[in-house]
């Protein structure tokens, strides 16, 4: 579900109440542009799980394949020329 920005302003957050019984999220246009999100909070909390455990998933494997530094030097100038 999209909305604009200025549906926002005239109804405020009783808006995103109301749609969001109906949809999981609704996006936020801004000048004609999708600018952001809403969803519900348990949403929210399970997609960020989501994404923290893919980071865990990538971390384990840089550690499986040897791909980490236990110097903070090493480390920082091994980010700086990425």
């Amino acid at each position: 579900m999209t909305v604009t920005a200025n549906d926002v302003k005239q109804r405020g957050v009783s808006l995103f109440g109301e749609l969001l019984e109906k949809f999981d999220e609704i996006v936020v246009n801004v000048r004609g542009k999708k600018k952001y999100v809403v969803m519900d909070i348990e949403r929210y909390k399970r997609l960020r799980a989501l994404e923290l455990d893919e980071a865990y998933r990538e971390v384990m494997a840089d550690v499986a394949n040897g791909e980490y530094h236990t110097n903070v030097e090493k480390h920082l100038l091994k980010i700086a020329n990425v």
